[in-house]
């Protein structure tokens, strides 16, 4: 458990293991923390750690990770804080998994450092879908609960902070062309609400060139069925 201090951006990250390095984006929106890992039909780091470097973050400005807010932010800074940790700990290449608005983040990763990811894996990821008003309310949520020590950021940009985010299509931060032409191993775990639309996780998965779907995964016998799969995904894409 850690705090890496990258200019006025802090960022709390976690190691467990060792190993090729695996990097966990976390479910819960804006406010994705490692402690929402804790929610989640299994746990990654546990199941992880015994065969890899499992680094586990919070984002900017949720869990124990500060940064400054300005009307600039968007997918691209969060890419960035990313990549920054993982010069900080000295991995070139890595896996990325992520969950909730962890898919994004994986395919933002993919695009900005396609060298660097050995594969991804995208658990029910967010997506628009006919429910462009519940991301803005999230995210008008996250930022209601940040703006009493946040004064110097204006309403202007909350607005276009929170534009950056959720104005776009399909995965927010990437396009389907971008998608269908990305040939990095991923494998994808259907989502079935209205943050996870079951429409985009499985055009995700019909785009992507080099992808392997998985349906049901979230409960009972499927749980099981589901970890060896993500298991065998990642010894079959580790490097060496």
């Amino acid at each position: 458990m850690a705090i890496y201090e990258n200019g006025d951006v802090e960022l709390y990250y976690e190691e467990h293991g060792e190993g090729f390095p695996v990097l966990l984006i976390a479910p819960g929106g804006m406010l994705s923390a490692v402690s929402y890992w804790t929610g989640t039909p299994w746990n990654p780091i546990e199941q992880l750690a015994g065969d890899y470097r499992v680094i586990a973050m919070d984002q900017r400005n949720a869990g124990q990770s500060r940064a400054p807010i300005t009307a600039a932010d968007g997918w691209h800074v969060y890419a960035q804080d990313q990549l920054a940790l993982m010069d900080h700990l000295e991995v070139d290449r890595f896996h990325v998994a992520g969950m909730c608005i962890g898919g994004p983040y994986v395919m933002g990763l993919i695009q900005a450092a396609p060298q660097r990811v050995a594969s991804g894996v995208i658990f029910q990821s967010i997506g628009l879908h006919e429910n462009r008003d519940a991301f803005y309310d999230m995210f008008n949520a996250w930022a209601t609960g940040l703006k009493a020590d946040r004064s110097e950021v204006s309403p202007e940009d909350w607005a276009s902070f929170r534009s950056a985010m959720y104005d776009g299509d399909f995965l927010f931060n990437v396009s389907r062309e971008f998608v269908a032409a990305c040939d990095t191993p991923l494998l994808i775990l259907q989502g079935n609400d209205l943050y996870h639309p079951k429409k985009i996780s499985q055009e995700l998965a019909e785009l992507a060139p080099n992808s392997t779907f998985i349906e049901l995964w979230k409960e009972g016998e499927h749980i099981e069925s589901a970890k060896v799969a993500v298991a065998a995904f990642l010894a079959q894409n580790t490097p060496g």
